[in-house]
C-alpha cells in the first residue's frame, strides 16, 4: 500500500479514544490462591470500579466482587493493596465507606469492621492473613488529624485490635514463620519513604506485640519490604549503598548483602503492599531489577530469567512454588504472568485487547540528552508511526513531553494506547526520566532535592531540544503534558522558558503555598525536601510556583482537572485559570466530576483525549479527523 502524504499531526488513525478508554482496565494486584490465579481489575467502562477477579484452573475467567462493591483502598490517598484470599473467603476494602467487608462463596458482603465517625473515615490496605485475623495498616481520620496503626481484625467479624502505634507511617506487617516476631517499615514526617524508612521489629506473645526495636534504616536511607528467610533473618531492600538492594538482615542487627549491584531492586513507595521480590519455599528470590526479573540463590549469584517482557510491576506474589507478575512490553499491554524460578512461565491474563495491528505501534527506543549542571538526562523517544501516512518532504515532526508524576516515579517500556493515540496521528512522544526520577540510583533522585520546578524544568527541555537539534522534532512545535506532579513541571516549564508551544496540565500543581496548606497528610511535607522547609523557605515557594510567573506566559494552555481531587484539590487549577483569564491568554479548562487523582471513567478518558489533540491542532495548525473541536477561550 502507498501510504498517503499528510501533515504531521492530521494523519488518520484507526485508534479512537474511546479504544484507548476501553484499553485502560487496569489490572493489579496480583495473588495465587486454592490453586488459582486472582486479581483486581478497574475498568474504566464501570466508572472505574475494581472487581476482584479468579482464573480457575480450567482457564474460566470469572468476577468474584460483584456490582457496586469496589474493592480500594484511600490509604495515602493513592491507595494499596485491598483485598486478601481466606479460606475460601475474600476480605476487601470497599471504596465507598473504606471499611473491611468478608465475601464468602455464594454469599453478600458481611463489614468486618465498624462504621467510622467520620465517614470513609477509618482506612485499611496492606493487608496479611494470620490465623483467625487480618493484619494491616489502618489510617483512621477524626477531628481534622490522621493517625496510622498495624491493627488484627477478626475475620468472623467480632472486633478489631491494635497491635502497633509506632511511626506515622506504617507499612509491610511480616510475622516471622515460628509466629514469634513481627516486622515492619515505619518513617515519619518530613520523610518520604524512598527519603528514609526504618525496619522495625518486636516479639509476639500471646497475640500481643511488644516493644519494637530497629533493625535497619533512618532519616537517610530508604527500607523497603522486609521478608522473612527463617526465624532469625529477613531479606528486606536498602539503598545504603545509594542503589536499592537486597540485604539480609539478623535480629543481631547484622547486615549482609546479598547481591551488591548498581542496579535498582526497588522503587518508590507509593502504594501499600508493593513488592520488587518474592521468597520461594527452597530458599531463592524471585527479584525485580529494572526491566528485568531474575532468580536470586541463597549465595547470592543472580540469574536473569529469558522473558519475552520489558516492563513489570511491583506486585510479585507467591505460593511458595510459583509467582505470579504482571509484565508487559512496547508491544504488548499488561499482562498476568505465572512463572517458576526454572524459567518456565504461562500467560493467564491478557489486560486488554490492542484494537489495532502491530505496524501502528511505535518502537521506543532509549536516548541521553545533556541538560543544564552538566546533568545527562534519560528518555524513551517514541517516533510518529504509521503504515498508511507520510509526512510531506523536509517536514519535522511535532513532539510532546510527557512528564511523569511523582516526581518520584519512572517511565515504563509498557504498551500505551495513550502514547500510540498521538504517534499514530503523526505526533512523536519523548517521555521524560527527568532527574529526581528512580531507577537510576538515590544521587539522581536526589538531584531534585530543593530543586523542584528547576532541574524538572530544565531536563524536559533538554530533552525536547536535543531532539530538535538532532533533526528528529521540529523546534517550533514541541509540546508538553503531564498529570500531578508532571502537571506542575508542565506549568513552570510554560511560564518560565520559551521552549514550548503549548502544554496540558492534568491535575498539576500551580500553587506551592496553597498545596502545603490543602494536601493530603502523606504529601503534606513533601515540599520541604522537594523545595524548602516552612516558613523558611516561603519566598522559594512563591518564587517557584507558576501561578507567580503567568506575566511570563505567552501560550495557550489547556488545564484538566477532578472535582474530587485530594491531592491535588481543584484549586490548584482554578487559581491558574483566573491568571489565564486576567491575562487574555488562549486557554480551555474542563472540570470532571466525579473523578479524583487520576481519571478511572470511560467517558472522561474520552472527553480529555480528544481534547487535548484538538487543542494542539488549534495551536499548531493542523485538523486532526473526527475529533470534536475544542472551544478555547480568553475569558
Amino acid at each position: 500500500m502507498t501510504a498517503m502524504t499528510t501533515n504531521y499531526g492530521a494523519w488518520p488513525s484507526p485508534l479512537s479514544a474511546a479504544d484507548v478508554a476501553a484499553g485502560t482496565v487496569h489490572v493489579s494486584w496480583p495473588r495465587l490462591a486454592e490453586g488459582d490465579v486472582w486479581w483486581v481489575e478497574g475498568r474504566p467502562a464501570e466508572a472505574g470500579r475494581n472487581v476482584i477477579v479468579r482464573r480457575l484452573a480450567d482457564g474460566t475467567v470469572q468476577d468474584v466482587l460483584p456490582a457496586p462493591w469496589n474493592a480500594r483502598t484511600r490509604v495515602h490517598e493513592y491507595g494499596g493493596n485491598p483485598w486478601l484470599v481466606a479460606a475460601g473467603a475474600v476480605v476487601f476494602t470497599n471504596f465507598a465507606d473504606q471499611r473491611l467487608w468478608r465475601l464468602d462463596p455464594g454469599g453478600q458482603p458481611v463489614a468486618l469492621t465498624a462504621e467510622p465517625a467520620e465517614p470513609a473515615g477509618a482506612r485499611y490496605a496492606d493487608l496479611l492473613l494470620v490465623g483467625d485475623e487480618v493484619w494491616c495498616v489502618r489510617e483512621l481520620h477524626e477531628a481534622g488529624t490522621v493517625s496510622r496503626a498495624l491493627v488484627a481484625v477478626a475475620l468472623d467479624g467480632s472486633g478489631l485490635r491494635v497491635l502497633v502505634k509506632d511511626r506515622h507511617f506504617l507499612a509491610n506487617p511480616r510475622v516471622s514463620p515460628d509466629g514469634r516476631c513481627l516486622a515492619w517499615i515505619g518513617w515519619e514526617h518530613p520523610q518520604m519513604p524512598w527519603d528514609g524508612t526504618e525496619l522495625r521489629v518486636a516479639t509476639i506473645d500471646g497475640g500481643l506485640v511488644g516493644a519494637p526495636r530497629t533493625l535497619l534504616g533512618g532519616p537517610r536511607e530508604s527500607v523497603l519490604q522486609p521478608e522473612w528467610l527463617d526465624e532469625r533473618s529477613l531479606v528486606a531492600i536498602s539503598d545504603r549503598s545509594s542503589w536499592w538492594n537486597l540485604v539480609r538482615v539478623g535480629l543481631a542487627g547484622d547486615v549482609t548483602p546479598m547481591h551488591p549491584a548498581e542496579q535498582e531492586f526497588g522503587g518508590p513507595l507509593w502504594l501499600l503492599g508493593m513488592t520488587w521480590c518474592a521468597r520461594l519455599d527452597d530458599g531463592r528470590l524471585i527479584a525485580l531489577h529494572g526491566d528485568r526479573l531474575g532468580v536470586i540463590a541463597p549465595d547470592g549469584s543472580l540469574t536473569d530469567l529469558d522473558l519475552p517482557f520489558t516492563s513489570w510491576s511491583p506486585m510479585l506474589h507467591t505460593d511458595g512454588r510459583r509467582v505470579v507478575a504482571i509484565g508487559g512490553s512496547a508491544m504488548a499491554p499488561p499482562s498476568l504472568v505465572v512463572l517458576d524460578a526454572d524459567g518456565g512461565y504461562d500467560v493467564v491474563h491478557v489486560s486488554a485487547e490492542v484494537p489495532i495491528g502491530a505496524d501502528w505501534l511505535p518502537v521506543p527506543t532509549r536516548r541521553s540528552f545533556p541538560s543544564a549542571g552538566g546533568r545527562i538526562v534519560h528518555a524513551l523517544i517514541y517516533p510518529p508511526t504509521s503504515p498508511v501516512s507520510r509526512a510531506p518532504e523536509g517536514e519535522l515532526p511535532p513532539y510532546v513531553v510527557f512528564v511523569h508524576g511523582g516526581p518520584t516515579a519512572q517511565v515504563s517500556h509498557v504498551l500505551d494506547l495513550e502514547k500510540v493515540y498521538f504517534t499514530s496521528r503523526g505526533i512523536g512522544v519523548v517521555d521524560v526520566d527527568y532527574a529526581g526520577s528512580t531507577g537510576y540510583g538515590r544521587p539522581y533522585r536526589d538531584a531534585l532535592r530543593g530543586q523542584w520546578g528547576v532541574v524538572d524544568v530544565e531536563d524536559c527541555a533538554a530533552a525536547a531540544l536535543g531532539l530538535a537539534d538532532a533533526a528528529l522534532a521540529d523546534s517550533g512545535r514541541l509540546l508538553i503534558r503531564g498529570g500531578s506532579a508532571g502537571g506542575w513541571t508542565v506549568l513552570a516549564a510554560l511560564t518560565r522558558t520559551d521552549t514550548f508551544a503549548a502544554g496540558a496540565s492534568y491535575y498539576g500543581v500551580a500553587d506551592l503555598i496553597t498545596l502545603a496548606q490543602d494536601t493530603h497528610d502523606f504529601e503534606s511535607r513533601y515540599t520541604d525536601g522537594l523545595v524548602g522547609p516552612l516558613p523558611e523557605a516561603l519566598a522559594t515557594y512563591q518564587e517557584r510556583s507558576p501561578l507567580t510567573h503567568v506575566d511570563g506566559l505567552s501560550c495557550p494552555v489547556l488545564l484538566l482537572q477532578g472535582a474530587d481531587d485530594q491531592v491535588v484539590p481543584p484549586a490548584q487549577a482554578a487559581l491558574f485559570r483566573d491568571a489565564l483569564v486576567r491575562k487574555q491568554i488562549p486557554h480551555a479548562y474542563l472540570l470532571f466530576e466525579g473523578e479524583q487523582h487520576g481519571f478511572r471513567q470511560a467517558e472522561t478518558i474520552i472527553t480529555a483525549l480528544e481534547a487535548e489533540l484538538s487543542f494542539y491542532g488549534q495551536v499548531l495548525n493542523f485538523t486532526p479527523p473526527l475529533v470534536p473541536v475544542l472551544a478555547l477561550t480568553t475569558h
